[in-house]
């Protein structure tokens, strides 16, 4: 199975000032086993597009406590207050982008698309410096699409080719972060026979994965 690899394997692969989508909604669904491995190494200065920077010293909490994340874009950094600090201490920066908003970028990263327009934080700081139009009346800002280098996710179940299914709400950006990376690489619970996973079960064809990692632990 060419495209199983260790934790350690995969974290040799990224390098610092990559950019990095992190799946995840706080820590669900979030591949933890990687996360882990990528603080035990030496890269730094990464550009992470998450949800949220985990909890402290959990999930991805852990690489803002060693200062190995220069830049976050997301939507919920609040939960964890070591991102508040190191953001008041401008040893982090912070894009914020309204949830609903970042999942469409992400998709659009996804779908070559070259961007889009919504109605979403017209008139508030998130939207200084972004064009803004007024279609039929009603003002829109626009919004780029997002891309990244790599894109670590977590998934219920692999089969050898890399077909992905994911557990109920554990689901969440991951799929989307699949498709809008130049390297993706998915943590899975488990791996089983091609042919072991019904074709109308898969959200995640294979085509969209590069190597898989199975979760460490519990």
């Amino acid at each position: 199975m060419s495209k199983l690899i260790t934790c350690e394997e995969a974290v040799k692969k990224v390098k610092s000032g990559s950019r990095i989508m992190v799946g995840g909604f706080g820590l669900v669904g979030s591949p933890l086993s990687l996360i882990a491995t990528l603080a035990q190494s030496e890269v730094k200065d990464l550009e992470i597009i998450s949800n949220n920077l985990g909890e402290p010293g959990r999930g991805l909490g852990v690489l803002v406590r060693q200062k190995q994340v220069k830049k976050a874009i997301g939507s919920y950094f609040t939960s964890n207050p070591e991102v508040v600090k190191a953001y008041q201490d401008k040893e982090l920066e912070v894009e914020l982008l309204p949830q609903g908003t970042m999942s469409e970028a992400i998709r659009a990263g996804g779908a070559g698309m070259g961007g889009f327009y919504t109605p979403v934080s017209v008139g508030t700081k998130i939207a200084e410096n972004k064009e803004e139009r007024t279609l039929n009346g009603k003002k829109y800002v626009f919004q780029e699409p997002l891309k990244a280098n790599f894109a670590l996710i977590k998934a219920k179940k692999a089969d050898q080719l890399g077909n992905l299914i994911y557990n109920k709400s554990a689901r969440n950006f991951n799929p989307m972060m699949a498709t809008a990376a130049d390297v993706v690489i998915a943590e899975v619970d488990e791996i089983v026979e091609v042919g072991q996973i019904s074709p109308e079960e898969i959200v995640t064809p294979h085509l969209f994965v590069d190597y898989i990692v199975v979760k460490e632990g519990n």
